[in-house]
């Protein structure tokens, strides 16, 4: 099938022009100032909106058993709800599997779980929940196999400790892999956790208290060394909340170290005030939302630069499961909150359309830095001849208001419930299919690719640039 969309402003993290995009057999054929449509092409006029790569979400849960719960989305409505937000292309972090398992046990769950479901392309990060030589050993083959980043957690069931965050970290660095970490002191908040309980405070709130900034900011410096001290191993710190880790981060890239760090909506734009709400139970996650000073920071980090993604942590509990398992108590109810189909609108909306920032740093915080970070660049991430059709168009001049009934994920409730967005999701192609079509979900389950990524490479990022006159159609 052959795709022409006409007159829209198409942008890419570098640069933007008004020019029309072809696009033939799933990939880009030709970007110029006027395409001529012949009778094999379908149209689409995009005059007055913005053309832009299909987001790249490089963090969600989908079907994911924390042990508590399992979260309610799985590979379709999940991929689905990421359809209808303007993401084409997401990397789901993979749970732990049985005590003792290897990495291409959960690496074969996971294949099944998502093969004949997923709407749109996708992949997965491995996870190391203990180091032995066998573990080892398996990294460069998970590698071949197209598992080039790996996750490890400084908390929860198995956490590292720092001699085996050392060896995952050398291995995976000799391997060809990124290291992403869960940062947040273990020991810190388990103390604090069992002070509340004993007390008997047990109300959402206490969630929070028992995980401060300190306890993730702590964390960040201490893997931040330990990446020095495997040989300057490559570091990717996920879901940042907090404005002191943000300064660690920062002085780690001062020194030269190859460290890059994504944010997600919800700390930018939630704050703790929600733990005092009748519904509190909503915005539990971890690490957890903080005072809004933390959000004007980690705005200045998506404006200066230092932020280098944002992606959703998409892990979804419904509501009743949240109640009916903890009873009001923090210490039982699943963690993680829905978002997979409003990451783009939102950025769009509060970041593009306020001014935060350009619309060429919002493509490469959505797309363009997650596809050269994760091994899926120049497939995805941009709009350039050979590259994969995968396009969302943007309609500045609409608005949208939030509502969970009109969204497609699997949950009973949105934490973004009546926000204004100042945009709206016009089209979403994969592979020069439209998925998404003004509202209504047009993509069919199952159509979706995994994607064997490369090994990582330092590519440069785009830097942030300073705001051009003409940011806003």
């Amino acid at each position: 099938m052959r795709v022409l969309i006409k007159n829209g402003l198409i942008v890419n993290a570098d640069k933007r022009a008004c020019a029309d995009l072809l696009i033939d057999a799933g990939r880009v054929k030709q970007i110029a100032s006027t395409i001529e449509a012949d009778a094999s092409c379908k149209v689409i006029d995009a005059a007055g909106c913005y053309v832009m790569p299909g987001g790249v979400d490089v963090h969600t849960h989908f079907n994911i058993d924390t042990g508590l719960a399992r979260s309610c989305d799985d590979f379709f409505t999940g991929t689905r709800a990421a359809a209808c937000g303007g993401t084409t292309t997401v990397v789901d972090h993979m749970g732990f599997g049985p005590p003792g398992c290897h990495l291409r046990h959960q690496l074969g769950v996971y294949h099944n779980y998502a093969a004949y479901k997923a709407v749109i392309d996708y992949s997965f990060h491995g996870v190391i929940q203990h180091v032995n030589h066998g573990i080892l050993d398996e990294i460069p083959m998970m590698v071949e196999s197209g598992i080039s980043s790996f996750k490890l957690y400084l908390t929860y069931q198995y956490k590292l400790n720092d001699d085996e965050i050392l060896q995952a970290m050398r291995h995976l660095h000799l391997a060809g892999a990124l290291t992403t970490v869960h940062p947040e002191n273990d020991a810190a908040i388990a103390q604090r956790r069992a002070a509340f309980l004993n007390a008997g405070k047990t109300a959402p709130r206490y969630h929070a208290l028992s995980r401060p900034p300190e306890c993730e900011a702590e964390a960040i410096a201490r893997v931040i060394n330990l990446a020095r001290l495997a040989g300057d191993a490559p570091l990717y710190i996920v879901h940042l909340s907090n404005q002191l880790g943000l300064e660690y981060l920062r002085l780690a890239r001062a020194q030269q170290q190859p460290v890059w760090v994504e944010t997600c909506p919800q700390y930018l734009l939630l704050d703790e005030r929600c733990y005092e709400r009748q519904d509190a139970l909503k915005y539990l996650l971890s690490p957890p939302l903080r005072n809004a000073r933390h959000n004007d920071a980690l705005w200045g980090g998506i404006a200066d630069g230092t932020i280098d993604t944002v992606a959703t942590d998409h892990c979804a509990f419904s509501l009743t499961q949240r109640q009916t398992l903890s009873g009001g108590d923090f210490s039982r109810c699943p963690n993680g909150l829905p978002g997979v189909e409003n990451r783009l609108l939102l950025l769009f909306s509060y970041g593009v359309m306020t001014g935060r920032i350009s619309p060429e740093r919002f493509v490469a915080l959505t797309s363009a830095n997650p596809a050269k970070l994760f091994g899926m660049w120049p497939q995805k991430g941009l709009l350039a001849p050979g590259a994969d059709g995968d396009v969302v168009i943007i309609d500045p001049q609409r608005t949208t208001t939030i509502r969970h009934d009109r969204l497609h994920d699997n949950a009973d409730y949105s934490p973004w419930e009546g926000f204004i967005c100042q945009g709206a999701i016009r089209q979403t192609l994969s592979r020069g299919r439209v998925i998404f079509d003004n509202g209504v979900f047009t993509g069919v389950a199952g159509q979706g690719r995994f994607l064997r990524r490369q090994p990582f490479q330092p590519l440069t990022l785009p830097s942030a640039e300073p705001l051009l006159q003409e940011s806003v159609l």
